[in-house]
């Protein structure tokens, strides 16, 4: 069985960068395959990696015609699904994506949740990037995780923020392993004292605290993917010094 590991928090607080640099370090590994999984509608985490995605799980049910002979309408649907896996170096990416036009998320939920409980199984590790909120929470499409990073800046609201989804956590029931605090851009890799007073107020545990990193911003205003930073960039060396903490 897999290792999972789920990355939530709230909008803009470089969420989906972490989790690529969390992908990064586990291919570097060479242990096995990633199984990469993009559950955020608005999706992005293809450019962190630098991929270019030719179909998503949302966009199934517009295209999907008629079911061929011999077939089930299930068994169509998930070779259907399994059409929109990209191969990348070491791992394989999924991008939950939505439907065409306006309508609801929750069939694109449903076969993106349910594809990657039948796949966790063939690959070592499972990173799975949500979307900014909570409502993944309540969708169980964040379930049966062994850890969740929720990620923040070093703001009092983003860590109340970060709380508030270990409580949500916490009431639904959900089966997480562990629930860890990851702070992000962080000036100088060095918390602030009001910073470390609302985590201890918080009484969540730190998993890590990434600097502020020159290299990141300057990838991202070139659109480059922040998969291919170097190994010695201080939010690679970070994420990676973090990860192997909880990986068992």
């Amino acid at each position: 069985m897999g290792f999972n590991i789920a990355v939530a928090g709230k909008g803009g607080t470089g969420k989906t960068t972490v989790t690529g640099l969390m992908i990064r370090h586990l291919v570097k590994k060479n242990e096995g395959r990633v199984l990469a999984v993009d559950a955020d509608a608005n999706m992005n985490l293809n450019e962190v990696l630098g991929l270019s995605v030719h179909q998503t799980i949302g966009q199934i049910r517009e295209g999907l015609g008629a079911v061929p002979a011999g077939m089930t309408k299930d068994a169509y649907i998930n070779y259907r699904t399994q059409e929109c896996l990209i191969e990348g170096g070491g791992y394989d990416l999924i991008c939950m994506g939505r439907p065409e036009g306006p309508g609801c998320y929750c069939y694109a939920n449903t076969l993106c949740k349910k594809y990657v409980d039948e796949m966790a199984d063939n690959y070592k590790y499972v990173v799975l990037d949500n979307e900014a909120g909570m409502e993944h929470l309540s969708r169980r499409t964040t379930h049966n995780m062994d850890v969740v990073f929720a990620v923040t800046d070093s703001s009092v609201r983003g860590i109340q923020a970060a709380g508030r989804i270990r409580d949500l956590i916490t009431e639904l029931k959900l089966r997480i392993g562990k629930i860890v605090l990851v702070i992000n851009r962080v000036p100088g890799g060095v918390l602030e004292d009001a910073t470390k007073r609302e985590i201890e107020k918080l009484g969540m545990e730190l998993g890590g605290v990434i600097p502020t990193d020159p290299n990141v911003y300057e990838y991202d205003l070139e659109g480059k993917a922040t998969f291919l930073l170097p190994d010695d960039s201080p939010a690679v060396k970070a994420v990676s010094e973090m990860l192997e903490k909880y990986l068992g």
